[in-house]
C-alpha cells in the first residue's frame, strides 16, 4: 500500500525543507565565504544555492527561484563567480553545513543511529526523484553524495527540497501565477511568513506588491482588506494539492511508514537546532514543528509559495 499524496508526505516535505535551510540563517556559510571577498548575505545565499547550475546568468536563477526580482539577481550574477567558483561555493557551503551541525546538534549526533536511519531514508525516497521538468533538482543530483551520515542527510533532504521546488513553480505556471503573485498570496493565505520578513529580501518594493494585489484582486482571488476570497483560498489549496502530485513518487516509494519515521527523525533534528537558536525567535513559529499545522504548505524558502 503506497500513501496518497498530501499531509503526511507534506508534512514530511515540511520538515526536510526546514532541515536544509538552516544553513541559510546560520553565519557559517558567510564566514566560508568570507575569504573570497564575499560579505552580502544575497551573494551568500546566491553562492550557496545556484552554484549546483554552475557558471549562470541572472535570466537562468531568476526562472528557477521563480520569486526573485530579476534585476535583483542581475545585481549579483555573474559577476559573483568572478570571486568564487561554482565548485568552490558547493565545497563552502557543505564546509558550512558541517560546522552548523555539529555546533547545533553536538559531534556524537551526527554519527549516532538516528542521524544514520535519516540518511538511508531519504535517499532512498531520492531514488524515486525524477530529473525531467526539474532542473534546481536536477542540478543538485548531478552532486556526490557525501560520505558522512550528517551531511548524506542534508544533501538528501536539499534534493528533496528542490523536487517538490520545481514541482510547485510547474504549477505555478500552469496557474498563471506570477513569481511576485505566487509570493503576495502565499503571504496572505495565513501559511507564509509576514510580508516584510519575504518582500525586499527578494527584490521587490511596495509599489510591485501592491501592483501585485490588484492583479489577485482583478482575478477575484484578493480582496480589498488584503486577504484571499474564497476563490484565492481554493486556489492556494488546489496549488498544493498539485505540487502534492507532482512530488509524489520519493514518498511512495518510501512507504507510509519510512515517510513517518523520516519525518519524526528530522522534526527531533529541527527542535533541537531551534533549541540551539538557529532559527531568529521572530521567525521560529514558521519552522519549528511543534507551531506548524501539519498540513501547511512549505514556508522555509519561499521559492516553493
Amino acid at each position: 500500500m503506497t500513501p496518497p499524496p498530501g499531509p503526511p508526505a507534506r508534512k514530511c516535505q515540511n520538515a526536510l525543507n526546514t532541515f536544509h535551510s538552516t544553513v541559510y540563517f546560520s553565519p557559517d556559510l558567510g564566514g566560508q565565504l568570507a575569504g573570497r571577498g564575499i560579505d552580502d548575505p544575497m551573494d551568500c545565499y546566491l553562492a550557496g544555492r545556484a552554484a549546483a547550475l554552475g557558471r549562470v546568468g541572472p535570466g537562468v536563477v531568476t526562472a528557477v527561484f521563480y520569486n526573485f526580482r530579476h534585476d535583483t539577481i542581475a545585481r549579483h550574477l555573474p559577476a559573483l563567480w568572478d570571486r568564487v567558483t561554482p565548485d568552490e561555493a558547493l565545497a563552502a557551503r557543505l564546509r558550512a553545513v558541517d560546522t552548523l551541525l555539529r555546533r547545533v546538534l553536538g559531534a556524537q549526533a551526527l554519527t549516532a543511529r538516528p542521524m544514520r536511519d535519516a540518511a538511508g531514508l531519504a535517499l532512498r525516497a531520492v531514488e524515486a526523484c525524477g530529473r525531467a521538468g526539474r532542473p534546481l533538482y536536477a542540478a543538485h543530483a548531478d552532486q556526490q553524495v557525501p560520505d558522512a551520515p550528517h551531511l548524506a542527510f542534508w544533501y538528501a533532504a536539499t534534493l528533496l527540497r528542490e523536487h517538490r521546488g520545481d514541482s510547485h513553480v510547474a504549477a505555478l505556471c500552469a496557474a498563471g501565477l506570477d513569481g511576485l503573485e505566487a509570493l503576495v498570496s502565499h503571504c496572505a493565505s495565513g501559511a507564509g511568513m509576514p510580508r516584510e520578513a519575504v518582500m525586499t529580501q527578494r527584490g521587490w518594493t511596495r509599489q510591485d506588491w501592491s501592483a501585485a494585489e490588484d492583479r489577485l484582486r482583478e482575478r477575484g482571488l484578493m480582496s480589498a482588506d488584503g486577504t484571499l476570497t474564497p476563490q484565492g483560498v481554493r486556489l492556494r489549496r488546489e496549488l498544493e494539492e498539485e505540487t502534492d502530485r507532482g512530488d509524489r513518487d520519493p514518498y511512495r516509494h518510501l512507504g507510509p511508514a519510512g515517510v513517518a519515521e523520516l519525518t519524526r527523525l528530522t522534526e527531533e533534528f529541527i527542535r533541537t537546532a531551534a533549541a540551539a537558536g538557529v532559527f531568529p525567535a521572530e521567525l521560529a513559529p514558521f519552522f519549528v514543528p511543534t507551531a506548524r499545522r501539519p498540513d501547511s504548505p512549505p514556508t522555509a524558502d519561499l521559492t516553493q509559495t
